[in-house]
């Protein structure tokens, strides 16, 4: 069973060392007062939304974050749900499903019109579990970075 929430200032100390495991999976080192600051100032500047994984013991196994954008020539809200992680001890138990469920029930209440996500090109497991919950690979757009 896992039970999934949004997030809020206080629950700091739980989201941080995940955060710091996420970044490190994506070749960053381990700095958990940079995971910590970052979080701390999405919530302070309300720029994010974070939804947290708990399992029946009430251990945080997992966390998801979305940033609010808008769809221009919708003319409506989406969010990027930039970052999904689940702890290694707690994959493969439905955390990540639940984790998408939760963004994607927050985005029909506020009135987003889509969720949109990146990720690597070799991280097939996320690909897999993305499109069994029904997201769809866009193959219309290419995506472009400018490092500044």
């Amino acid at each position: 069973m896992v039970d999934v929430r949004q997030a809020s200032i206080f629950d700091l100390d739980l989201i941080a060392p995940l955060f710091d495991q996420y970044r490190q999976f994506y070749r960053r080192p381990s700095d958990l007062a940079l995971s910590r600051q970052f979080l701390r100032d999405r919530f302070e500047h309300d720029e994010s939304v974070i939804f947290l994984a708990f399992t029946a013991d009430g251990a945080a196994v997992g966390f998801t974050q979305l940033y609010p954008s808008f769809a221009s020539a919708l003319a409506a809200r989406s969010f990027i749900l930039n970052d999904l992680f689940v702890h290694p001890d707690a994959r493969r138990q439905g955390v990540g499903a639940a984790l998408l469920s939760a963004a994607a029930r927050h985005g029909r209440a506020v009135g987003a019109v889509r969720l949109t996500l990146s990720t690597e090109v070799t991280n097939t497991t996320a690909q897999a579990l993305y499109e069994v919950e029904g997201w769809v690979r866009n193959t219309e757009f290419f995506g472009y970075s400018l490092a500044l």
